[in-house]
């Protein structure tokens, strides 16, 4: 069994006398780092340092240097070389891809003169002693083809729910600052898997902007939609109709309490939202569609306004109650994307000011694939004898349904 050396514990303890407490814990995290690696290299090679065993299997042959990135700062280690095969110690996973990601974008920002003490400020906080120009573009070359091969990949399976929505980064463009719109799609299988269908960033929400992203999806293979969520943005509502014929349009039923509520008092909005959510609860379309008319005509004569926008909103904000009953609470409302939007601008936020499109695109990208592949991993968000129902005649999954149970 490996043992700490008494040399390294010596030097650390006069290390500890002489810094701070940030220093003195990341010389600890050092020590018992290195320790742990060198235990490990010694367990796959057969043999401690020096010693003669019969289970050795390979030698040491040096060392060579690692900087290891944490929280409390940039840790220095040495990992063994093998004289035959290889070494990773399994304590450094590689950094995923987002971080790398982040960690371009805001060196990056150094290159492009963007904020620098800001950016410089932010750079510390990740606990990073900084990256050479050269290893930033090495980086930024890197994560940028993943992610082009990622956002350019063909749709090969069929799609029958589909999310759309939009959140709005900060970027630096032509000399000024501006909010631009990162549109985001993503979707269930023919066999209730969550996929990442596509994203892109334009200058603004609008219509022809949609328009262009909902083709370029299709020009990769995206098929068989039968129902669209999102919100009730005209742009987005044309470009829908226009390029995704045959689709129904959900509108999310958040947004459009939301809606109505904005028309009521504040000291009446919890009354009237219980009266609306009875309409949701009802067991079938029709009994919803009536339930809908009952409370338009009981809140009329006190909230006209409101009232107006849920009555023109009956047959968009119901159309989910034409399918599976199983699937209801997930495509009633944009929340699943909701849910990934707030992560994206957790981890967005981290940047602030964005350089260029391209680093929104690289970190977008880089968060994006890694949440498809948990999704690929994960259970299956619908289950297939649920989305059987939405082909009963398809003879295929019928039987993979009945295999489920």
């Amino acid at each position: 069994m490996a043992s700490l050396n008494s040399f390294a514990v010596l030097e650390w303890i006069r290390k500890m006398q002489d810094v701070d407490q940030i220093d003195f814990l990341r010389e600890l995290m050092q020590l018992v780092t290195q320790f742990l690696i060198d235990a490990e290299a010694a367990e796959k090679i057969g043999a401690e340092r020096y010693e003669r065993t019969e289970s050795r299997v390979t030698q040491r042959n040096g060392y060579r240097s690692r900087a290891w990135d944490t929280r409390l700062g940039t840790v220095d280690l040495k990992i063994p070389k093998l004289r035959q095969g290889s070494f990773f110690p399994s304590i450094l996973e590689p950094r995923r891809r987002a971080e790398q990601a982040l960690a371009s974008v805001i060196q990056e920002a150094y290159v492009k003169g963007v904020s620098t003490r800001k950016v410089d400020d932010l750079v510390r906080a990740l606990g990073l002693d900084g990256i050479s120009k050269s290893e930033v573009s090495r980086l930024c070359q890197l994560i940028d083809e993943e992610v082009r091969q990622f956002k350019e990949r063909p749709l090969e399976r069929e799609y029958p729910y589909v999310w759309l929505d939009a959140t709005f980064p900060k970027v630096r463009e032509g000399g000024r600052v501006q909010s631009m719109a990162l549109v985001i799609a993503i979707g269930v299988t023919d066999t209730g898997e969550r996929e990442v269908l596509g994203f892109d960033v334009g200058t603004s929400e609008d219509g022809a902007f949609w328009s262009d992203f909902l083709r370029s999806l299709k020009a990769r293979g995206l098929r068989g939609v039968r129902l669209v969520v999102s919100d009730a943005h005209a742009g987005l509502r044309q470009a829908i109709s226009e390029v995704l014929t045959g689709a129904t349009w959900q509108r999310c039923k958040v947004h459009t309490i939301r809606n109505v509520l904005s028309q009521v008092p504040k000291r009446e909005q919890s009354m009237v939202a219980s009266i609306i959510r009875t309409i949701f609860t009802q067991p079938t379309q029709e009994a919803a569609r009536e339930q809908l008319r009952r409370v338009v005509a009981e809140l009329r004569g006190r909230f006209p306004k409101a009232m107006d926008i849920l009555e023109a909103a009956e047959e968009d904000v119901l159309a989910f109650m034409a399918l599976p009953i199983e699937h209801w609470r997930q495509i009633c409302s944009t929340n699943p994307l909701e849910r990934l939007n707030r992560e994206m601008r957790r981890r967005m936020d981290v940047v602030g000011i964005f350089p260029n499109r391209a680093s929104v695109v690289r970190l977008a990208g880089a968060i994006l694939q890694e949440q498809h592949e948990e999704w690929l991993v994960s259970r299956r968000y619908f289950s297939l004898e649920s989305m059987a129902k939405l082909k009963p005649n398809r003879p295929l999954l019928a039987a993979e349904a009945m295999l489920q149970k």
